[in-house]
């Protein structure tokens, strides 16, 4: 670290604020929209709103907002009031930026206590800054910049995930040419639409069970129910899958072909039930005996039955039947035949209603992806630029783009 920097304990870098006659928001005065902010200890950076001016904080400013139990660090540079319990406002002293007072203490290695208080350790703790306010206000920036990046494609994924839940309803409520439709049990559906149960188009099959999978393979992974129970598409968290010997007699009914549909039939939360995935791994999987498998026959593609069940899984269908809602529920493969599908007789359209959603896809993706990055870039930034390691003149930032319009300005 530069002889240019600094080090005290945090609690030598606070002034104290008076908050003398504010009052706190009870979370059950929380409103949904507001004139004032709410900031509590939670992780979002608003709770809530408020209108009750005699909760409003709006000096000195800006502030660090501590979550005493949570150790969550919001910046407030807005009046805003505060949640009814464990939040510690700071205010560094003459000297030290606020900003990077704020990216400072979340470079701090505080240890989780459970749900105790975390700011007394929090006050002995060391604190490094450079003495020249300048270079305090350019490092920060550094991670301003970064952050916004990151809010930027948080927005961008929240637009992209409507744009395909709107597109989603569209497609299957009006199809490709906006025809006559007719109600069923799920809804509307277009009056040309062939109507089958599950049962009479694929072929379902339960996962491999225990006295099948009597001893370990490598080769071979089974797919368990976190692979595919989350909210993104698609099969996920590959680490985590378990590997069975499959015996020789059972390999044809339970490894997975390409184009199979997996669906969870039981899960500990009524939500999970009826998560899909569409398989198209490389190398030899089975799954386990609380997915079922479906294998479409010639009247549906797989890609289009799997676009089917995730939207039905979007309107509730599977949490909302047959009492589902218990942590023993289930949707087996007695009830899965009759889940109700609805599909184009013509092979091209169903083939271009699943070109649609795949291109979101892509894109939902590629922002996911470049949100991992930057996660990743700001965590690494977060550490070596608050101890020095390396120096703001070293960095080149233009892959941000432009960020400025999104704040109150660069540093000074």
């Amino acid at each position: 670290m530069s002889e240019a920097w600094a080090n005290t304990s945090v609690v030598d870098c606070l002034i104290s604020v008076s908050v003398s006659g504010k009052t706190k928001v009870q979370t059950r005065d929380y409103k949904p929209v507001g004139r004032f902010p709410i900031i509590d200890q939670g992780q979002n950076q608003v709770a809530g709103w408020t209108d009750d001016e005699g909760a409003v904080i709006d000096t000195p400013l800006p502030l660090v907002v501590f979550g005493d139990h949570t150790r969550a660090f919001k910046f407030a540079d807005v009046p805003f009031a505060r949640g009814a319990d464990g939040t510690q406002l700071l205010c560094p002293k003459q000297g030290i930026d606020p900003l990077f007072f704020f990216y400072a203490c979340r470079a701090i290695d505080l240890p989780a206590r459970g749900y105790n208080r975390h700011f007394t350790i929090l006050k002995e703790k060391e604190f490094f800054y450079p003495i020249d306010d300048k270079e305090q206000r350019a490092l920060a920036w550094v991670l301003r910049r970064i952050e916004l990046a990151l809010q930027q494609q948080s927005e961008l994924l929240e637009v992209l995930q409507k744009l395909k839940q709107a597109t989603m309803h569209k497609l299957f409520t009006f199809g490709l040419y906006g025809e006559e439709q007719k109600e069923t049990e799920i809804g509307l559906v277009p009056e040309n639409w062939v109507f089958k149960e599950l049962g009479e188009i694929v072929d379902i099959e339960y996962g491999i069970q225990a006295a099948v999978a009597n001893a370990t393979d490598p080769s071979i992974g089974t797919l368990i129910l976190t692979n595919i129970n989350i909210d993104l598409d698609g099969i996920i968290n590959l680490d985590k899958r378990r590997y069975y010997k499959v015996l020789a007699h059972a390999r044809e009914r339970y490894i997975l072909q390409k184009g199979d549909v997996l669906f969870n039939w039981r899960s500990g939360s009524a939500n999970h039930i009826g998560k899909t995935a569409y398989f198209d791994l490389d190398g030899d999987f089975t799954y386990s005996s609380f997915i079922l498998r479906f294998r479409p026959k010639n009247l549906i593609s797989a890609k289009y039955l799997y676009r089917w069940l995730r939207q039905l899984h979007g309107l509730g269908f599977f949490s909302s039947q047959r009492n589902v809602s218990s942590i023993n529920s289930v949707f087996n493969a007695s009830l899965s035949a009759t889940i109700p599908v609805y599909f184009p007789c013509s092979d091209a359209e169903q083939d271009e209603i699943v070109a649609i959603l795949d291109a979101i896809d892509r894109k939902i993706d590629l922002h996911r992806r470049k949100k991992a990055v930057l996660e990743e870039l700001f965590k690494s930034m977060l550490h070596k630029l608050m101890n020095g390691e390396i120096q703001v003149d070293d960095l080149d930032l233009s892959a941000l783009g432009d960020t400025q319009s999104a704040t109150q300005g660069g540093p000074a």
